[in-house]
C-alpha cells in the first residue's frame, strides 16, 4: 500500500509555524513524529550518487530481528547505517551465487531479442491490410520503449556489463543513438541526482516530471504524445552543459538514430510520403509514453520528501520514498522489473540488473518488514486515480517537508 493510505505511516496535517505540513509516524520507529519543516530556497547543489558498497558483517548484538533494541550507545544514525549493512550483505551473497545469465544473460537476451523483432516491425508496415500494419506499429513501438527505456536505463546504471568501458559505449549507444537525449546529462541526473537524493527537495524530488500550466486531464492523457518530440529538443538545451567534443558526438548519434528509423520506414516499410514516415516514426514512438510518464510520477511524487540539510540514512529515504507497481508482462518486458515492480529493490542497489531486482525482491521485502520499515506497494489504477483526484496537491503545489525525528 502507498503512504498515502497504508498502515505503516499515517500522514495528518500540522500547522507548524502558521503552515500546514504533513507528520507521518513510523511504525517500528518507537513513537517518533515527522514533523513539517518550511521549505528550502530549492537551490540545486552538486551531487554524488550513493553507490552500494557492501557492508561488513555485522556483530550478534549489532541489529536484532524484528527491530528489537540496537546495542547500547548505538546513534540512531548509526543504526540506520547498520540496517543498511545488513541488506547489503544479505543481497551481496545472492548476487555472489547467481550466475552470469542471472546477473546480466536475461536482460542482455531481451534486447537481443527486441532488435531481432525490428524487421519483422518494418516490413509489417509494408501490407496495405490493418491487421498486419498494427501488428508493425505494436512491435516497432514494443521495441522502440524496450531499447530507449529498458536499456538506457540499465546502460545508465552499467548494469549490463561489469566492464566500465563497454557500460559507457553502451549508455551511448541506447541513449544517444537510440533514445536521442544526452548521455552525459541522463547518467548525471538520473544516477549521480535523482538517485542518490531520492525525493530531496530541489534535486532528486521528481519535480522535472511536473509541469504546473497543464490542466489534470491534458498532463495525463494528451501531453505524453509529445515526448518524442521533446525528448531531442531537452537534449539540444542540455548540450549547453556538456564539453563541445562530447555534444558534436551526441548531434551525430541523434541525427543518425532519427534518420535511420526515417530511412526505414521509407525504403523497407514503402511509405511514399515523408510526412506519413514522420507521423508513423511519431505513433511507435509514443506508443507506451502513457504508462512511462505516469510510472515516473506515481512511483516517487506524493510520497514523503525531505530537505537535503535533513536527508534520512539510505535504508529510510528509499523504503519512505519509492513505490513498488504491480508486476505487468509488457509493462516488464519493456520497461524492466527495476522500474515497474522492483522500484524499491533497484533504488536501494541500483547498479543490479532487471532480472537480479526481481531475485532480491522477496528478500528485500521480507527484511523491511521484518525490521518495520515501510515497503510501498500500489496499483497502477490505484495510482492513476489518486492523482487524478489529487493533481493540484501533487503536480502543481509544492509538497510538505518531511523530518524525521530520532532517526536521521
Amino acid at each position: 500500500m502507498p503512504l498515502e493510505d497504508g498502515d505503516l505511516v499515517k500522514q495528518r496535517g500540522q500547522r507548524v509555524n502558521g503552515k500546514v505540513s504533513s507528520t507521518p509516524r513510523l511504525g517500528g520507529m518507537g513513537d517518533a513524529p515527522l514533523q513539517g519543516t518550511p521549505a528550502p530556497d530549492g537551490s540545486r547543489t552538486e551531487a554524488m550518487a550513493e553507490g552500494w558498497e557492501p557492508g561488513p558483517a555485522l556483530g550478534d548484538g549489532d541489529v536484532t530481528p524484528g527491530g528489537a533494541p540496537q546495542q547500547a550507545g548505538q546513534e540512531p544514525g548509526q543504526r540506520g547505517e547498520a540496517l543498511m549493512a545488513e541488506l547489503s550483505e544479505l543481497v551481496q551473497k545472492v548476487v555472489k551465487s547467481s550466475s552470469w545469465w542471472e546477473r546480466h544473460g536475461v536482460d542482455i537476451s531481451i534486447i537481443a531479442c527486441s532488435f531481432l523483432l525490428l524487421p519483422a516491425g518494418f516490413l509489417c508496415l509494408r501490407s496495405a491490410q490493418a491487421i498486419p500494419f498494427l501488428v508493425g506499429v505494436l512491435t516497432l513501438g514494443v521495441v522502440h520503449h524496450t531499447l530507449t527505456v529498458k536499456g538506457s536505463h540499465l546502460a545508465s546504471h552499467n548494469a549490463l556489463t561489469e566492464s566500465k568501458s563497454w557500460g559507457k559505449l553502451w549508455a551511448i549507444f541506447f541513449i544517444e543513438l537510440c533514445s536521442a537525449f544526452t548521455a552525459e546529462q541522463a547518467t548525471y541526473n538520473h544516477v549521480k541526482i535523482h538517485h542518490g537524493y531520492t525525493n530531496v527537495i530541489g534535486l532528486g524530488d521528481s519535480s522535472t516530471w511536473k509541469l504546473p500550466f497543464l490542466n489534470r486531464y491534458v498532463y495525463m492523457f494528451i501531453a505524453p504524445l509529445t515526448v518524442p518530440i521533446i525528448t531531442p529538443l531537452v537534449a539540444l538545451d542540455l548540450l549547453r552543459n556538456v564539453e563541445w567534443k562530447a555534444a558534436l558526438r551526441t548531434l551525430c548519434c541523434m541525427f543518425l538514430g532519427l534518420y535511420c528509423h526515417y530511412w526505414l520506414l521509407l525504403h523497407v516499410s514503402g511509405f511514399q510520403s515523408p510526412w506519413s514516415a514522420l507521423l508513423c516514426m511519431l505513433l511507435t514512438r509514443s506508443l507506451l509514453a502513457h504508462p512511462y510518464i505516469h510510472v515516473n510520477i506515481f512511483q516517487h511524487i506524493g510520497l514523503p520528501m525531505f530537505a537535503a540539510d535533513r536527508k534520512p540514512k539510505r535504508i529510510h529515504l528509499m523504503s519512505l520514498g519509492v513505490l513498488n507497481l504491480p508486476r505487468n508482462a509488457l509493462l516488464d518486458w519493456s520497461f524492466g522489473h527495476s522500474l515497474i515492480s522492483c522500484h524499491v529493490e533497484h533504488h536501494l542497489f541500483p547498479g543490479l540488473s532487471d532480472n537480479m531486482c526481481l531475485k532480491i525482491k522477496p528478500i528485500v521485502s521480507q527484511y523491511l518488514k521484518q525490521k518495520k520499515l515501510p515497503y510501498n506497494e500500489d496499483t497502477y489504477t490505484s495510482r492513476l486515480q489518486l492523482f487524478l483526484r489529487r493533481y493540484e496537491e501533487l503536480m502543481v503545489h509544492a509538497p510538505p517537508i518531511t523530518e524525521l525525528v530520532g532517526i536521521q
